[in-house]
């Protein structure tokens, strides 16, 4: 990964034109939702990943909530309330394509355990769910990441899948 990198909420005048993923969804929505969700409707915020001023990669967070029979761990579940627990979900994550392969989307990733850690301490949070598209499953599977069968947004193939990651994981993990 380039040393240079900085990770930071989303400005407004920032060039969002620019950046290409290879998946046309996730670029119309970077170029085209990011600003107006997290500036006009204030329902996400939007990380970029920046090297002298150009967007290389994004992540966008919110908050959300989980429903204690969705955790997968029974362990875990065992312990919790039976009401709508907080998560940090991730919704969105790109890297353009002249940057994949460098270290920015774990790099983003690695941002946004961080952030539900912080979610965690100021808030709460139990864990972060992230919207896997098809070609990312693995990809989180690989880190760690849970499957949430039976709480899939839609039945399309393509649509994502939400996986989860336990807070307590997540701890661990950015300690080490």
């Amino acid at each position: 990964m380039p040393s240079a990198v900085e990770i930071r909420p989303l400005a407004r005048d920032d060039d969002r034109s620019g950046l290409s993923c290879g998946d046309a969804e996730l670029d119309r929505f970077f170029e085209h939702y990011a600003g107006q969700n997290q500036f006009k409707l204030h329902l996400a915020v939007t990380y970029v990943a920046a090297v002298e001023g150009r967007i290389f990669g994004f992540a966008t967070v919110t908050p959300s909530s989980l429903e204690r029979a969705a955790v997968p761990s029974a362990r875990l579940r065992k312990r919790l309330p039976r009401y709508p627990l907080p998560v940090l979900r991730l919704a969105r994550l790109g890297v353009d394509v002249r940057a994949q392969g460098l270290g920015i989307g774990k790099a983003l990733l690695r941002h946004v355990l961080t952030l539900a850690i912080e979610q965690r301490d100021r808030l709460g949070c139990v864990g972060v769910v992230a919207d896997a598209k098809p070609g990312a499953v693995a990809f989180y599977g690989g880190l760690g990441f849970v499957a949430l069968e039976g709480v899939r947004e839609g039945l399309l193939i393509s649509e994502p899948l939400p996986m989860f990651l336990g807070i307590e994981t997540i701890a661990v993990a950015l300690a080490g």
